[in-house]
């Protein structure tokens, strides 16, 4: 994919139809086939919230998939003379020679703001984690948050799951987000005493000190060329309202893209270097998490 992207230098010696033939055939070969929900659900034990999560995201990935196969091999039946070139058909054409998401594409997937080529990556790293939940139908050690169309419901399912463990009424639960000192998802062992462990946020605005031994780390000043340097590993729980700390804590936005705005998922408390520190520091910087860089 990334060397058909790369390859435009010679675009304009090249027919559009063939440059656009290259990216069919690769995206065809390299995309899996979609989930077979039978044998999935066949697979469950217990239907907990977080296996309702699994299959609405499967079933999600399978409406994308389905639609990419479908549109690219009506295109190539179109550039074969087997079907008359509609305005759809022209438009994916068009989007395609142009390194650009498709519009229906777009419509049924997810906010991004990549170009066609590593949205096509991300779409088989999001298949690659969906594969792996599904092998064993098990609340991932940590899961790539970023990877998700619908990323609230995970975190609505660990509120549901805390809820129901301590019999306490849903609507008088909150968020509440500890970065662990773990740098990277593999380094995770174990699940955590509460809640479950997600990763794939970036900070934009600031940069996050890395914590000594057990203590947790806090915000600091933004680091020269680090535009968007990633978050460590999220241990996200669910307490009751009166029990969130406020105090040295500044309530940050989580956003799926830069665009920011319509992408707002949670908000999330990031630790400050002390209980004295002014949150209003970070609100100047307009200091947030994206889940995607």
């Amino acid at each position: 994919i990334m060397s058909i992207e790369g390859g435009g230098g010679g675009a304009g010696k090249r027919k559009k139809e063939d440059i656009v033939g290259e990216w069919i055939i690769e995206i065809l070969g390299k995309l899996p086939k979609p989930f077979n929900m039978v044998e999935i659900i066949d697979k469950i034990k217990e239907k907990d919230p977080f296996i309702v999560v699994c299959l609405q995201e499967c079933e999600r990935m399978n409406t994308l998939v389905n639609e990419i196969i479908r549109s690219l091999n009506e295109l190539d039946a179109g550039f074969k003379g087997q079907l008359n070139i509609s305005d759809a058909m022209e438009e994916l054409s068009t989007s395609i020679s142009i390194n650009k998401i498709y519009t229906k594409w777009e419509q049924i997937a997810y906010p991004s703001k990549k170009l066609l080529g590593p949205w096509f990556i991300d779409l088989l790293e999001r298949v690659t984690q969906l594969e792996k939940w599904t092998e064993e139908m098990e609340k991932p050690k940590s899961l790539w948050i970023s990877g998700l169309f619908n990323p609230m419901s995970y975190l609505t399912a660990i509120m549901q799951v805390t809820a129901r463990e301590q019999q306490l009424p849903l609507d008088y639960m909150v968020l509440q987000t500890t970065v662990s000192n773990y740098p990277n998802p593999e380094d995770v062992v174990g699940n955590p005493a509460s809640g479950a462990y997600i990763h794939g946020l970036f900070l934009e605005g600031a940069a996050w000190e890395m914590g000594k031994d057990d203590e947790e780390g806090y915000l600091t000043e933004m680091k020269l060329k680090e535009l968007h340097p990633p978050v460590p590993v999220v241990n996200v729980t669910a307490i009751q309202i009166e029990k969130q700390k406020k105090l040295g804590m500044y309530e940050c936005p989580v956003y799926v893209t830069s665009m920011r705005g319509p992408t707002f998922v949670f908000t999330s408390n990031l630790k400050m270097v002390s209980e004295d520190s002014d949150p209003k520091k970070w609100v100047l910087a307009g200091v947030a998490l994206l889940m995607s860089d």
